[in-house]
């Protein structure tokens, strides 16, 4: 039986109103999120100078090219302090946390491999990276120098908006969503590996930057100027790599003696040798008078920098990575300092999705040599204690700070 088009809508129109009367509605549900997924998330927002709160918003859906991950733990970097003191970046409203890790629960159908080709699947353990704009010049033009991209972006240093909340990892879920994200699977790493993963690119890709000069290299003797979380994680890259001795710089004695934990074998502390010279006299002391062959600076004090100048041998080399922000400026003579000892001389800033590769291997090299990187979490807390997690970080109470969800 053949139906003109006026008889077609007639009988639809019939349909429509039969499953109306019957109480069917006649526009399709709303999708509901997957088993397994809660219907809100929590996250814990910096709405202004040290203070932290914790915020739920509804689930968000996930999109044909996104992920949604179960937080499982992010470790709190000084970009996240200074952010809490004061938002010098001017990000506020915004979720912190970008050294966080967890587990996909769900995938846009478009998504079928990490940014390193590796197939991905609900349940895989994931960790991401940098976020590059695939637009401006140094994209297009040096396409292996992504951190320096003009327009880069970091999961935890994203501003809030009304439709976009889960932007970092001090959260219960984070969505990856954004054009250009990174992310790796990290299956065969442990929590704590996962949480030390993004600092520990920060050091492989410094000490990348190291190599370049030529000067690494068994026999290379290695200054570390600050033993924070970079310089301690710094220190077990360089031995994880063959660097046999390596001299750590701090006031702090216990952070000195994780140094010595880390592969350290020269401690100078700054608090018993307090003058520069003194302190010079130490490291020519190891160093057959001459003074380290390569400096890597990992302190954001410019006194510390400073200082760092002096300790390099002539035709040495020096790595700046300590002033991921503006904490001002210091002054040095370029002839003593450089020219006239012919300084090798390199910057280090943050990492390229490409470091992430190496960065899990040297992981998984520490772990063989017994490097006892994990020992570096000292303190975890909460969603609900970041105030006080910043605050312990600010104190120096212990070494490396994480949130660790319930």
């Amino acid at each position: 039986m053949e139906l003109n088009a006026s008889q077609v809508e007639s009988i639809v129109r019939d349909v429509l109103a039969q499953m109306t009367a019957s109480g069917v509605s006649a526009v399709p549900a709303a999708s509901t999120a997957p088993a397994g997924i809660p219907k809100t998330a929590k996250v814990a927002m910096l709405t202004g100078p040290k203070n932290i709160e914790v915020k739920e918003y509804p689930m968000p859906a996930v999109g044909d090219n996104d992920i949604l991950v179960k937080v499982e733990g992010c470790g709190v970097c000084g970009t996240d302090v200074h952010e809490w003191k004061g938002d010098p970046f001017g990000l506020a409203p915004v979720v912190l946390g970008h050294e966080g890790t967890g587990e996909i629960l769900a995938l846009g159908k478009n998504v079928k491999c990490d940014t390193a080709g590796k197939p991905l699947k609900v349940g895989d353990k994931i960790v991401t990276s940098v976020i590059s704009c695939g637009e401006c010049k140094i994209c297009r033009m040096h396409p292996d120098k992504t951190n320096l991209c003009d327009k880069q972006g970091i999961f935890g240093l994203i501003s809030d908006s009304e439709d976009k909340h889960l932007n970092g990892w001090f959260a219960s879920h984070l969505l990856i969503s954004a054009k250009g994200a990174t992310y790796f699977e990290v299956n065969d790493l442990d929590l704590k590996e996962r949480m030390l993963l993004e600092l520990a690119c920060v050091c492989v890709h410094a000490y990348n930057r190291a190599n370049s000069t030529g000067l690494m290299n068994f026999n290379t003797k290695v200054l570390v100027q600050g033993c924070g979380p970079v310089g301690l994680v710094q220190i077990a890259v360089l031995r994880a790599a063959g660097i046999n001795h390596i001299i750590a710089v701090d006031g702090n004695p216990k952070r000195l003696e994780m140094a010595k934990k880390m592969g350290a074998k020269t401690i100078v502390n700054f608090r018993e040798a307090t003058t520069l010279e003194a302190r010079i006299e130490a490291v020519k002391a190891v160093t057959e008078g001459l003074g380290a062959d390569f400096a890597f600076q990992c302190t954001g004090a410019p006194a510390a920098a400073s200082d760092a100048y002096s300790y390099i041998r002539r035709g040495g080399g020096f790595c700046e990575m300590g002033f991921f922000v503006n904490n001002g400026e210091f002054s040095i003579n370029p002839h003593f300092a450089m020219c006239n000892k012919e300084i090798n001389l390199v910057g280090s800033w943050d990492y390229s999705a490409e470091d992430y590769p190496t960065t899990i291997a040297f992981l998984r090299q520490a772990r063989e040599m017994n490097i006892p990187i994990k020992e570096l979490i000292t303190h975890s807390f909460p969603l609900d204690q970041m105030n006080k997690a910043m605050e312990v970080n600010v104190a120096q109470e212990g070494i490396k700070i994480c949130y660790v969800a319930d």
